[in-house]
């Protein structure tokens, strides 16, 4: 069982698909893939059935598996309490080391111990009822030393653990497995127990299961009654002193004694069950170290004492008198006597504890509490560890969830092992002790601890050295994972001068930041100016770190941090950038650096005054030109200032940080990387240093480019801040080529495969799946949609949930591709594979391309590169340089360098590469050189709009476009390239593309509560998902609550009401109870907007989403959605009665509580 720090996975470990035959739904377990303990199987037997099979060894342990296994666990300590590679976790390992490499072990905090012991349970896969991992008690007995001191804290659990019948579930943990000791140990099976006295015909008075144990207990001095239900004494051994035993004090013993609802003679058997089943015979293995003495509970399933403990033949075998008197025909198995008489026996366990409020669970209620928890861990962590014969309960196995589940049974540490009993390990630990010595200098610990020292020597070297480098922690933000791309290349640009560490937002401690020297955000943008999912809790802590110290007056000038984001976010108001290093404290107090603190305190008292007046009273003590003027305040409020310099000590919790803000986002939406520049404002107005003003990647204009830039400019200006020699990137290098003789093709007979291609660019699991369905829904002049149906396969990669997203590859237009190609020079094989090598200058060395894959020029054109998105100003500045006319070569550098010029010119005529190269037709570029300086071609996401359920196997999406020409109508014809690909496809053909979760679009957990869905357009995808679940739910699988579902559908005719009759049927079927349709361009009735149906039903909006707490579901553009949101707060106002700041309330209040969706998309964009 004892693993090595050494041993290998097994290289055939892949993703294992369960079925769910009951519900024919399938997961995919891949947390089995972490596991390196070793299982009890062989490739010809299976030994699952076995019931003891795993025991753990009383060798100790060898140094170098205890710091293997003490690394692992600190890995899962520190990733649960988000400080992972935080400098706590980085010295709490090398402390451990240390101590391992000194003594052969180490101790372990009490919350290290805490933690340990519950994640043990959660990996326990015999247990049924893991859903309550969380809330094990632990009573920490490591520093006892003496027999009684053990039996005094197992009194103190047992009490705290019965808790009058309210049952707790808990864990007493006692030293752990020392060299040259023998271990702590409970001899008890059980904590309670019932003696098993064997007779002289062999037969057995009391509870058989502990005919041996009772016997020790007699040869150690306990003498017992005799009787059925006589509870054992503890029995408990230390390593200085020979085992004793302990009576359980009756006032620490409950015990329910059994009787039937129904049959009055069953109370006369005088059955009694003791309440708290406490396991005190296994070893809790944690963090690679041992305790041998570990006893804990939970509670009982009914079936354990009805069917197991009661009916068992080699235990009470009460099983046929209860059939004879119950008056069962007990001679003939085919009369389902047992049946009978145990499903009694179950009524009869659970009638009594519940009547004697004990706490219990039914076998039905376990299994489906088990299903929860096995769901739970598989969106959670990836699998669940389950043994499928221990956790099926022994009665009406069939007629429980659990048993239709396929599950995978496998090891995880921490975890609760079996050992071999404790007299006989007493025994055995005796003879290894007086024989333990060995030749001296080569025991194991010391053989280990000489390789340790030269390992940790060289080590200790290399982490001297990384100290001494300037810290820098990159802290990212992503929705879609392009920022953590970002940072993770910023890691490796920075990591030969400086210490640099990757930290995502959700997972860095906010209480690190004073300690800073530098840090680097890359934040992203999110719908409608909304900050990433991984990044609101980081931002909203930064934000009250800052308000901490800021606030003046009572608590009703505290701002909440959702309306101040909200106002930056449309009023763009942001601290100005300008350093402060080397001014006076009174010039500091004044400067454009605290303006931010001052426009915040301006922006305070104008929601204070604007409430005051709403409310009729005015603000005590506050001059009227607080109000009005923010240069009055900087000015003739010094005092002021001077006299509240606490704040300031706040709000220099930054003071000596140095920061840089890159900010991701898509000018498709209004509010154009808010969330970047919010953070950027944070940092600036705590007082941090801001290295470069916050930089904005437009996903519109070549972002990659942007943030190649920048992130070459901000090593430079690190390199010289804190005097680091420079050192120019390898990994920037393709795009900075800017001569054809940097760059080369080498052929190559290995092609890469388009799935893996794009795997590799975007770290994405990318897929190729069949088209088996393209259906035109509308198509009238510009403006069309279409329907997709994808086969899916049930491929456990595409396990989506309704409200998801789907990111798909497009193709470049043939045509498109084949004009480029006739443009370029040097690019005569355009269908031969190609590696792309370049080099900075000549003299050095090729390099690979550190992008593009090997494929054919063309391939690389049509589906690798965007070819659409008009040339940034890097690339025409670079066709300027090669332009042979001089008028051509005049405008392209003016576009190049006049970032007025170049917005109108591609605002006007948003050309793609092909019309750039026909207008500036002089300019004859290099195939090589042109592949390097393009983007890469962008994933486009689009909502799924389909049930898994429903549409099993299968996958639909809703797509919308329309062509339109440039240049007020006079240009080219232009069409969206993902939407035009998507029209082309045909049934057969493959596409491309990866999963991408939506959480806060995911249906709510079962209940009644009702749902609004609004949506316009194409907007409508992810609300068909929606109803097609509830139909699924409803009237096909019969299960769940109905709710109350109301639909708001806005278009523009009749024409274009997608999937009219679908949504009639729904209505039909009473998965909708109403569907509302707006229509804005019908010329026989007014012009209608979602919003318009709203305020006509707006008494029932609002009974529904505020009285009734429902949900609502918003998808279209964002204008529209923008629209929605200020009709619901109008609604609130009126039918609430309630003030605008109230309203606004009301919708964060639903959103912290999930029940306020969005799926938006700006402009130019599809769903």
């Amino acid at each position: 069982m004892e693993g090595s720090a050494n041993k290998p996975r097994c290289p055939f470990s892949r993703p294992q698909t369960l079925v769910n035959f009951e519900f024919a739904k399938e997961v995919t377990d891949v947390l089995h893939m972490k596991a390196d303990d070793p299982g009890v199987c062989s490739s010809v037997v299976c030994k699952g059935s076995l019931m003891g099979s795993r025991k753990i060894s009383l060798e100790n342990r060898e140094p170098s598996e205890v710091l293997h296994q003490a690394k692992e666990f600190f890995e899962e300590y520190y990733k649960e309490t988000k400080r992972f590679e935080s400098k706590e976790h980085q010295a709490r390992l090398q402390e451990v080391t240390q101590k391992v490499i000194r003594t052969g072990t180490y101790d372990l905090t009490r919350e290290e111990l805490e933690f340990g012991a519950k994640l043990a349970w959660r990996n326990a896969p015999r247990c049924i009822g893991r859903i309550s991992w969380s809330t094990l008690h632990l009573f920490d007995g490591r520093n006892v030393k003496t027999a009684k001191e053990m039996f005094e804290l197992m009194v103190e659990h047992l009490d705290y653990a019965t808790n009058g019948g309210n049952i707790r579930s808990t864990i007493t943990v006692f030293p752990q497995r020392r060299v040259g000791q023998r271990d702590f140990r409970v001899w008890n099976q059980q904590l309670i127990g019932f003696a098993g006295y064997e007779q002289p015909d062999g037969s057995v008075i009391g509870d058989p299961a502990y005919k041996e144990f009772t016997k020790i207990c007699q040869e150690l001095g306990w003498k017992g009654k005799g009787g059925q239900f006589d509870v054992l004494p503890w029995v408990v051994s230390t390593p200085t002193g020979q085992p004793e035993w302990f009576e359980i004090p009756e006032e620490s013993l409950l015990m329910v004694h059994l009787k039937h609802p129904e049959h009055e003679w069953f109370e006369e058997l005088n059955i009694k069950w003791f309440c708290v089943p406490a396991v005190s015979s296994m070893m809790l293995d944690c963090g690679g170290l041992q305790f041998p003495a570990a006893p804990f509970n939970g509670w009982y399933m009914a079936s354990e004492i009805a069917t197991r403990d009661l009916c068992d033949v080699q235990r009470y075998n009460l099983l046929p008198m209860f059939g004879e008197k119950l008056g069962l025909d007990t001679k003939s198995p085919a009369s389902l006597w047992k049946d009978k008489a145990t499903l009694e026996l179950n009524v009869a366990v659970l009638h009594s504890f519940k009547e004697q409020e004990v706490t219990i669970v039914d076998h039905h209620t376990a299994a489906e509490t088990f299903m929860q928890f096995h769901s739970n861990e598989h969106r959670q962590r990836g699998g669940c560890p389950a043994d499928w014969v221990w956790i099926v309960p022994p009665i009406s196995g069939s007629l429980t969830p659990v048993f239709h589940q396929e599950m995978t049974l496998y090891y995880l540490k921490p975890s609760y092992e079996y050992q071999i009993p404790a007299w006989v390990a007493l025994e055995r630990q005796d003879k290894m002790l007086s024989g333990e010595a060995t030749k001296k200098g080569n025991s194991p610990i010391q053989k280990f601890r000489r390789a340790a020292l030269c390992v940790y020597f060289a080590t200790t070297l290399y982490a001297g050295a990384l100290a001494k480098r300037i810290r820098i922690a990159i802290i990212y933000a992503s929705e879609t994972g392009k920022a953590q791309g970002y940072a993770n290349s910023l890691y490796e640009s920075f990591s030969l001068r400086f210490n640099p560490e990757v930290i995502c937002m959700d997972n860095y401690d906010i209480s690190r930041l004073s300690s800073e020297t530098m840090v680097v955000m890359l934040a992203s943008t999110t719908g409608v100016g909304e900050p990433p999912q991984n990044g609101k809790e980081f931002t909203r802590k930064l934000y009250e770190l800052r308000e901490r110290g800021s606030t003046i007056g009572s608590d009703e000038n505290i701002v909440s941090f959702w309306d101040d984001y909200n106002e930056i976010k449309v009023n763009g108001i942001g601290a100005e950038a300008r350093s402060d290093s080397g001014i006076s404290s009174e010039e500091k107090l004044l400067s454009k650096k605290n303006r931010g603190f001052f426009s915040r305190l301006v922006r305070k008292l104008r929601r204070r005054k604007s409430r005051d007046i709403m409310d009729g009273h005015r603000m005590d003590g506050y001059e009227s030109n607080y109000y009005l003027s923010t240069t009055n305040l900087y000015k003739s409020n010094y005092s002021l200032a001077k006299s509240t310099n606490s704040l300031f000590r706040n709000l220099d919790q930054a003071s000596d940080v140095t920061y840089a803000v890159f900010a991701l986002g898509s000018t498709n939406y209004k509010h154009f990387c808010a969330f970047g520049k919010y953070v950027d404002n944070l940092m600036f107005t705590l007082g941090g240093d801001r290295i470069m003003d916050v930089t904005c990647g437009d996903e519109t204009e070549n972002q990659q480019d942007t943030f190649n830039s920048w992130a070459n400019q901000l090593l430079q200006v690190c390199c010289d801040r804190f005097q680091v020699e420079h050192c120019a990137q390898e990994g920037y290098l393709a795009g900075q080529v800017s001569s054809s003789k940097h760059v080369k093709f080498v052929e190559s007979n290995n092609p890469v495969k388009l799935t893996n291609g794009f795997s590799g660019l975007h770290k994405k699991k990318v897929e190729s799946y069949m088209v088996t369905g393209s259906q035109p829904l509308f198509q009238d002049g510009h403006k069309w949609y279409h329907k997709l149906t994808i086969d899916t396969g049930n491929n456990p990669s595409l396990q989506y949930e309704v409200g998801d997203n789907i990111g798909i590859f497009p193709s470049n237009n043939s045509s498109l591709v084949h004009g480029i190609l006739e443009k370029l020079n040097n690019c005569k094989d355009r269908d031969m594979n190609v590696e792309i090598l370049v080099r900075r200058q000549e003299g050095d060395s090729w390099l690979p391309h550190p992008n593009l894959p090997v494929a054919s020029i063309r391939t690389l054109l049509k589906r690798y590169l965007d070819i659409t998105t008009p040339p940034s100003q890097e690339l025409l500045k670079l066709m300027a340089s090669l332009a042979t006319n001089n008028k051509h070569r005049s405008q392209l550098n003016l576009l190049a360098t006049d970032i007025g010029e170049y917005r109108t010119w591609r605002k006007e005529n948003y050309p793609n590469l092909l019309e750039v190269l026909n207008e500036f037709s002089s300019v004859r570029i290099d195939a090589g050189l042109l592949l390097c300086r393009l983007p890469l071609l962008q994933p486009r996401f689009y909502s799924v709009s389909s049930s898994p359920d429903l549409e099993e196997g299968e996958l639909t999406l809703t797509v919308s476009s329309f062509n339109y020409r440039t240049r007020d109508g006079k240009g080219a014809l232009h069409e969206g390239v993902s939407t035009s690909y998507i029209r082309t496809l045909k049934p057969r053909d493959r596409i491309e593309l990866f999963h991408k979760s939506a959480p806060e679009f995911h249906l709510p957990d079962e209940g009644s509560s009702p749902i609004i869905l609004i949506g316009a357009g194409s907007g409508v995808a992810p609300l068909r998902g929606i109803w097609q679940h509830y139909h699924y739910q409803y009237n096909i699988n019969h299960t769940g609550q109905r709710r109350k579902i109301t639909l708001y559908y806005g278009c523009q005719t009749r024409a274009t009401d997608l999937y009219a009759e679908e949504k009639a049927a729904m209505c039909r079927a009473k998965v909708l109870k109403e569907a509302y349709l707006a229509l804005s361009r019908d010329p026989k009735m007014p012009k209608t907007y979602v919003q318009d149906l709203l305020l006509v039903n707006g008494k029932e909006v609002y009974k529904q989403l505020v009285v009734k707490e429902g949900h609502v579901y918003i998808c279209g553009s964002e204008s529209m959605a923008d629209g929605v949101s200020t009709t619901l707060l109008s609604i609130i106002q009126d039918h609430g009665k309630k003030t605008l700041m109230q309203a606004r309330n009301v919708i964060q209040k639903m959103k912290d509580e999930h029940r306020y969706h969005e799926e938006v998309f700006g402009n130019g964009s599809t769903v």
